[in-house]
Order: structure tokens, then C-alpha cells, then sequence
């Protein structure tokens, strides 16, 4: 999982026509050699304080609604959204479990079983990762775990073939975390049908700015996708006001700007953060960056957090293990911690 300005095409790519114009290059002047910027622009992968979102888009956005009206997807037994799923999470007083896997790793068939596992361990909501050969703005762990993936020969159609498979038997939603990248060379609109297809019923794409999103997201209201959009220490409040107005399923709180990755402490100013965001909307927020401990979970949810996104400490446990089945092993004890910490310390406040 990552954030970062610029739109994940390879070098010798070309920008789809989506991100051309002048935010796009914009967007590409920092996407260069300095890794460096990654850090300070985090927020404008989906902030941009200069623009604000026409009239007639947030009145169409928030008419997301009508879309219900098209025939439904595929989404496990369950059959449910993933807005809903937050939702109930909340009407029964609780934080939601949402962790986070890369697909392929170590293999696809380990993937299955993990989601399967994480289900069943009570995963409100589950993402699954896209490997992409240029993860710039993870960290190590993620970056390690979609070399591994892509090593192996894991391919969009191969996750999608197996989230096809695997969607029908979970009782949550399943969440796409996909760079740009893979979604522009198949087309926004091929992607997120597939995606349909899948049983997949939410998508994250961090690194393509919230500007640039208007093609993606009327393609995702088409196949009843929630594209989720984020929101960081960074973001102005005005712009903060339009992101949460325009996402779908919860509101993505990047807790820190920076890389993916565990750290000893969760950023003080998410409980701020929160209560800011709260006061204008009543989507359900979660927060992922850096939380990897029960301390960190039940810190959290005592902020007010709705949701809590646990990322490279779980891919750690599933892809770096002796073996497939000692993977799983290990996974499953650190999921029941994680979940044993929410269960022992409900919510307090808004959450």
C-alpha cells in the first residue's frame, strides 16, 4: 500500500489520455529520480488545494445512489458493499478489521487460502494488493513481497481468476489496491469490469491523483465499484471537504506522510485528523499507515477511528515465512491479536 504523487507508468510508457494536461505533468515533474519527494507530496496523489470538484460532479456523486439501481455484483455470500460493511462494523459498536495481502505472494494458491483464513478470522473488510514492478512509495516489506509475486509470474488476469474463485465462499467484501499502472495499460473500463467479474467490490488507487479521477470513477459506478479515496496529514481542508464528498465505501486516513511500513508509535495528530474529518461527513474513516501492534489498534479506535488497515505487517508474516503452510500459521496467530485487541477495547466516541 502506498501513496505518492506521480501516476505509476513505466518509463517508456505514455500517459493515457486521462492524465494528460497540464495537472498531469504536473504530476510527473516529481516523479523522477528524487525518491525524496515522496515523502512531502504525499497528500497530492489525491489533493490538489487548487481545484475544487464542479457543482455538477458532487451533485452526481452524490447521487451514487441511483447506481444501485444497475444489477448487482458478485460479492461472496454476503452480498455486501463495501460501504455496508462498514457500516454494520458501526452499528454494532465496533472498530473494522481491514487487512491488507499482496496477490502471488508467496504464491496465489497461498493467497486464496489466506482470504479464506482472514474471513473467517472476522475481516470486515480485506485488500488485496496488485503486485507492480514499481512500488515507489512502499516500503521495503511490500516492495520485497510484489518482487516475490511478480517473480513467480502473477499476472492481473491470474488475481482476478482467483479472486473470481475465491469471492464466492467470503462473507466480506474484497477491495482492489492497485497502482494506476496496471489499470491504465488494460483500460480503466476492461479493468474494473474484470474487477466486477472478480466479485471485487471496492478499489484503491493511490498514485493517481484525486483530480484525475473522474474517468476511473464513472467507469467504477458503471460495474458498482466504491472507489475509495484517500486523505493524509497533508491535505487541505477544503480539498479534504471534496475527497470525502467523492469516496465511496469509507474515507482512506493516511496516517503519516511517508512509506508503508510498522512503526513504533501511531502519528498524535491522526486524533485530530479524525475529528476533523467527522465534522464534515459521516462516511465511515479508517486509518492504515504504520499500525501494526494491538497498542496501535486499540490506540486508534479510542480515537474514533471506523476502520483500522493493517498492511506490511501482515504481508510480513504470510511472505516471509519458511513455507506456505508456516505462513498461514503465522498469519492466523497475528490476525486473532489484532482482532483480540479490537473485540477487547470497543469503541469509543464515533467509532
Amino acid at each position: 500500500m502506498a501513496l505518492a504523487l506521480k501516476a505509476s507508468l513505466s518509463p517508456s510508457s505514455s500517459p493515457p489520455s486521462s492524465l494528460q494536461g497540464s495537472h498531469a505533468r504536473a504530476a510527473v515533474a516529481v516523479a523522477t529520480p528524487g525518491r525524496p519527494f515522496v515523502a512531502r507530496a504525499l497528500a497530492a496523489a489525491s489533493v490538489d488545494p487548487a481545484v475544487v470538484m464542479p457543482t455538477a460532479r458532487r451533485l452526481a456523486v452524490r447521487a451514487r445512489a441511483a447506481a444501485t439501481l444497475l444489477a448487482p455484483a458478485p460479492a461472496g455470500k454476503s452480498g455486501m458493499s463495501v460501504a455496508k460493511a462498514m457500516s454494520q462494523a458501526r452499528h454494532k459498536g465496533k472498530t473494522a478489521f481491514i487487512p491488507y495481502i499482496t496477490a502471488g505472494d508467496p504464491d496465489l494458491a497461498t493467497t486464496a487460502e489466506a482470504l479464506r483464513l482472514l474471513d473467517t478470522l472476522g475481516a470486515d473488510v480485506i485488500e488485496v494488493g496488485m503486485p507492480f514492478s514499481d512500488p515507489y512509495a512502499d516500503g521495503p516489506v511490500i516492495q520485497a513481497s510484489a518482487a516475490r509475486a511478480l517473480s513467480a509470474g502473477v499476472t492481473t488476469d491470474a488475481v482476478m481468476a482467483m479472486l473470481k474463485e475465491v469471492t464466492p465462499e467470503l462473507s466480506c467484501p474484497v477491495v482492489i489496491f492497485s497502482y494506476f499502472n496496471p489499470i491504465a495499460r488494460r483500460g480503466t473500463g476492461s479493468f474494473t469490469a474484470a474487477a466486477r467479474e472478480a466479485g471485487v467490490r471496492g478499489l484503491i488507487v493511490p498514485d493517481l491523483p484525486y483530480i484525475e479521477t473522474s474517468v476511473l470513477r464513472n467507469e467504477a459506478i458503471k460495474n458498482d465499484i466504491e472507489l475509495v479515496l484517500l486523505t493524509t496529514p497533508s491535505t487541505k481542508a477544503d480539498m479534504m471537504n471534496e475527497i470525502t464528498i467523492a469516496s465511496e465505501g469509507f474515507v482512506y486516513l493516511v496516517s503519516i506522510n511517508g512509506v508503508t511500513g510498522a512503526r513504533p508509535d501511531v502519528n498524535p495528530r491522526v486524533k485530530d485528523l479524525l475529528k476533523e474529518i467527522k465534522q464534515v461527513t459521516n462516511k465511515a474513516v479508517a486509518v492504515g499507515f504504520g499500525i501494526s501492534t494491538p497498542d496501535h489498534i486499540r490506540q486508534v479506535a479510542q480515537w474514533g477511528a471506523d476502520g483500522v488497515i493493517i498492511g506490511s505487517a501482515m504481508v510480513k508474516h504470510l511472505g516471509e515465512a519458511d513455507s506456505p503452510r508456516e505462513g498461514l500459521k503465522r498469519l492466523e496467530v497475528y490476525a486473532r491479536s489484532l482482532k483480540d485487541a479490537l473485540s477487547g477495547g470497543s469503541i469509543i466516541g464515533a467509532s
